[in-house]
């Protein structure tokens, strides 16, 4: 299924860039292209990163 119709990226693809590291939302964007375009996916590659690392310390918020 398709996460991000702008750059044509499927959810395995971004559950693979998430389980090889890219662990916030512009890793995985610099990754795949996910979440470059209008934006409109961002909140299902959050969710799918939450999902993928449920034990990941979330940044300090400054």
């Amino acid at each position: 299924m398709y996460v991000c119709i702008c750059a044509r990226v499927r959810e395995c693809e971004i559950r693979r860039v998430i389980r090889s590291g890219a662990h916030t939302e512009d890793a995985v964007g610099d990754e795949c292209g996910a979440g470059t375009g209008c934006g409109t996916c961002l909140d299902r590659v959050a969710d799918l990163i939450d999902a993928e690392v449920p034990n990941a310390v979330l940044p300090a918020l400054a």
